[in-house]
């Protein structure tokens, strides 16, 4: 089945102002969407990031693509790396590490395998997960995602979450967010306090909840020895530690002393750094991300590697949408060696682009779609809306470190700041 057409469609919908180690979201995230249509009218959908250097990136490709078989993944694959050729670093849209021209490729392409997936599914009447091999569970479980945040954007307008600075204050939004959704797991977004305060946070998110399983991801923001005393302290407490410090050296340091496994998304973020970091013992999870390991299949195949090298896999999360979290769910859904609960942004959000109804949470868990694909439908009119706000917040890039620095003027980036 032939593609007819790839349309590309840049969108926005409002974010808190959410703190990190880089500085504080703006008011807007930024997304893609991308609909190939086929011959016979199928329609497959893909998400990804909306900055205006991967949409450039982005487009070149989706102008290649009429007439391509959407079963012809191997070909598609050539056709980005033909294109795209050594393009520009078109990935540096967060906080994740190692940016790269092979990692933008890996992430075009990934846009686009997630969207031939979905109509491939649909052509064969069957799931994306079982195009992936089946499923391993029926839901996916997913973890509450706590951030430090400011109580208002610069426009004054205060959001429904309020200020969150104090420990007191994470354990409310921890309260509503599981009550809300159901976790049964809990992730707190540090490097952004000095690090005795956010360890003062985490020891009342185990007082608070008692069982659930607690992480912390300060992006870097710390030194190794500190990550050391951190750890020393949050002994017993933590599932895991993720990105303490930055670099495979400082985190194999840091892991030859704690006694909880180390994770990472920003050490680890392509098969080349894979050797390094197993080898130096620098990790002991790794998390996945469709959007930048180049796609679900090869995000299966870092399964493979971590599972036959005794190392975790979870799944990191950005600012996304439901074509993601569908993505993800299927992709969670038949890797089995992925065995801690998924991060996930979803709860910060108050708008998509697809119908209702495909996706809930339910005792902090998605269960798989059932129909055909992705399992999901868009929303022509909401698309219209997100892509609206698009333009109109003029918005073309995120850049959480320049918008920090009109709260705090001379803000700089907290990596190994402490």
């Amino acid at each position: 089945m032939r593609i007819r057409r790839a349309a590309l469609t840049p969108v926005a919908f409002a974010d808190p102002p959410l703190l990190n180690a880089m500085g504080v979201h703006e008011p807007y995230a930024l997304r893609s969407v991308l609909v190939l249509t086929l011959e016979d009218g199928i329609t497959g959908l893909g998400e990804s990031y909306g900055d205006e250097a991967f949409l450039t990136q982005a487009h070149k490709v989706a102008a290649e693509l009429t007439g391509r078989d959407v079963f012809d993944l191997p070909g598609l694959r050539r056709t980005v790396a033909r294109v795209l050729g050594g393009a520009v670093h078109a990935d540096e849209h967060g906080l994740t590490g190692g940016f790269s021209a092979g990692k933008t490729l890996a992430s075009v392409y990934s846009l686009f395998e997630v969207a031939a997936l979905d109509a491939q599914g649909q052509l064969l009447g069957r799931p994306v997960s079982d195009l992936l091999g089946g499923r391993a569970r029926d839901e996916v479980e997913f973890s509450a995602y706590l951030f430090y945040k400011y109580g208002a954007h610069l426009d004054g307008e205060p959001d429904d979450w309020g200020e969150v600075l104090t420990p007191d204050a994470v354990v409310e939004e921890a309260r509503r967010m599981t009550d809300a959704y159901g976790f049964r797991s809990v992730k707190l977004k540090g490097g952004v306090l000095p690090p005795d305060q956010e360890t003062e946070a985490v020891e009342a998110l185990a007082d608070a909840f008692p069982g659930h399983p607690l992480r912390i991801d300060p992006n870097g923001a710390w030194k190794p020895d500190t990550a050391i005393e951190v750890a020393r302290r949050l002994d017993g407490v933590l599932e895991y530690l993720e990105d303490p410090t930055p670099g495979i050296a400082g985190m194999a340091r840091v892991a030859e002393r704690a006694s909880m496994p180390l994770a990472t998304n920003m050490c680890v973020v392509g098969f080349p750094d894979i050797e390094p970091a197993f080898r130096g013992g620098a990790v002991g999870v790794v998390l996945s991300d469709h959007h930048f390991w180049g796609g679900l299949r090869d995000t299966q195949a870092l399964s493979t590697t971590c599972e036959s090298f005794g190392i975790g896999l979870s799944m990191h999360s950005n600012s996304h949408l439901g074509i993601s979290l569908a993505a993800m769910v299927h992709l969670a859904a038949a890797t089995p060696h992925l065995g801690y609960a998924c991060d996930t942004h979803w709860p910060w959000k108050s708008s998509d682009v697809l119908a209702p109804g495909a996706l809930e949470f339910r005792d902090g868990a998605v269960k798989v779609p059932d129909r055909p694909g992705l399992g999901v439908e868009l929303d022509p009119d909401a698309l219209a809306r997100a892509h609206e706000t698009y333009l109109r917040c003029g918005l073309r890039k995120r850049d959480d470190v320049s918008y920090m620095r009109r709260f705090v003027g001379a803000f700089e980036a907290n990596t190994e700041r402490w």
